[in-house]
């Protein structure tokens, strides 16, 4: 199912997720459309817009790192295409590796977001701070205080972020 303007508006609130979840899911894929239209991103664009909407549909149910493959879950099973399932069980950072996967505790397996979809979704997440838009400084200074100086993630999201926007950021310390 992809998702069309009005059900796209009430289908968070029909999976029981919180408001600040909904307000941060409409901020996620302003930002989603924002990116696919300044960087002329060859996605399809209802599918991302899907994507975006219900990425943290997860959050229904847990606010930990599972969340995403918790809304993974609850989507299968109500039969959303795997292309949405995909973008929803990929869309933390820049994709976490089977290995950090094992040490998080999670599943092994890689979620690393492999389509461009994946990707915008996954970045559009990153640039969303609760409802707010922030910078690539923010996200990288935001990560380094919560998961250490050189986690991998952060190499990471720099190199995705400039896949996205065809930008080599200049990362203020």
């Amino acid at each position: 199912m992809i998702l069309n303007e009005y059900t796209s508006s009430n289908i968070l609130e029909e999976f029981n997720c919180p408001l600040f979840v909904i307000e941060h899911s409409q901020a996620v894929l302003s930002k989603t459309i924002k990116l696919v239209t300044d960087f002329e991103l060859d996605v399809d664009l209802d599918l991302v817009k899907t994507g975006a909407i219900l990425h943290d549909v997860g959050r229904s149910r847990t606010n930990g790192i599972d969340h995403a493959i918790v809304g993974a879950e609850i989507l299968r099973s109500r039969a959303f295409p795997l292309e949405v399932v995909s973008i929803v069980e990929r869309h933390i950072g820049a994709g976490i590796s089977k290995k950090e996967a094992l040490n998080l505790g999670l599943p092994p397996k890689d979620y690393i977001p492999i389509t461009m979809e994946e990707k915008v979704v996954a970045h559009a997440d990153n640039l969303i701070h609760g409802t707010k838009e922030v910078d690539l400084d923010f996200v990288i200074r935001k990560w380094r205080k919560n998961l250490g100086e050189n986690h991998p993630s952060i190499p990471k999201i720099i190199k995705l972020h400039s896949e996205l926007t065809g930008q080599v950021p200049v990362i203020k310390i």
